[in-house]
């Protein structure tokens, strides 16, 4: 069986939160403000964030100068004083690194996790390593989360890595607008594999921006979160809440 990280939940935590894929950018403060005004007055006993939380996230170092990193550490650091905030990296933001989450009091955390809760077990993932028909992409990941990589990166100027982020950026859009571009799922035999080494009938996850709930049969399942865009018809901010009735989405919005 395979060993996953596991966080067993104190009693006294009643509700926990789970919350993916906000994208969270300077240009688009609408989004910004409401994660703002929930981090600062969720009843939750924790909060976990599932993966890019950031649309980018340039290194630690951002955050040392005043902009939009430095008001965002500002938020977690705030928000973690209250309760605990754990930490996912996701596809956007794999490099949030350990001086951040000193800075701000959070706890980074595996992919996957699981979170024994309430009697139950959930197996919570960013989702990417899961799509295993994009190719491309999983041979992307498996280089850019080497710890070679990253050292080489963030060796770089803070402003070159800003201008290689506006481009990675770019180019993801330029790939959502091709002709027929269908975005791979996540692997349902490989969700049931890794929630039966897991010892878990549920996987949460995000990534896809596909917010539903897939019977994985056997008694398993997914829950998929939503993505967040305050400004689209209609706004998206949903998070997941997780209690001893089960899980529940709630919109903030």
């Amino acid at each position: 069986m395979a060993a996953f990280a596991e966080i067993v939940a104190p009693e006294a935590w009643r509700t926990v939160d789970l919350l993916s894929d906000l994208h969270l950018q300077a240009s688009e403060p609408a989004t910004v403000d409401v994660w703002q005004a929930y981090m600062e007055s969720t009843p939750a006993e924790a909060v976990f964030i599932l993966g890019d939380l950031f649309e980018v996230w340039p290194g630690d170092d951002a955050a040392a100068e005043p902009g939009f990193e430095a008001q965002c550490a500002e938020v977690l650091r705030s928000a973690a004083e209250r309760r605990p905030v754990f930490f996912m990296h996701g596809n956007r933001d794999f490099l949030v690194g350990a001086d951040l989450a000193a800075q701000c009091g959070i706890r980074l955390i595996d992919d996957p996790t699981v979170l024994a809760l309430h009697g139950r077990r959930w197996l919570l993932s960013h989702g990417d390593e899961l799509c295993l028909d994009d190719k491309e992409y999983l041979r992307f990941r498996s280089e850019v989360r080497s710890e070679a990589w990253r050292t080489a990166l963030l060796a770089r100027p803070l402003e070159e890595r800003r201008a290689l982020g506006r481009a990675m950026r770019a180019q993801s859009e330029d790939r959502k607008r091709e002709p027929g571009m269908v975005w791979s799922d996540v692997d349902a035999g490989a969700a049931r594999a890794w929630l039966q080494q897991a010892d878990a009938r549920t996987l949460i996850h995000g990534h896809t921006h596909r917010p539903a709930n897939h019977d994985l049969g056997q008694g398993l399942e997914r829950i998929v979160l939503s993505d967040w865009d305050v400004a689209a018809h209609p706004p998206r901010a949903q998070l997941l809440c997780l209690s001893s009735a089960g899980a529940q989405r709630v919109d903030l919005r």
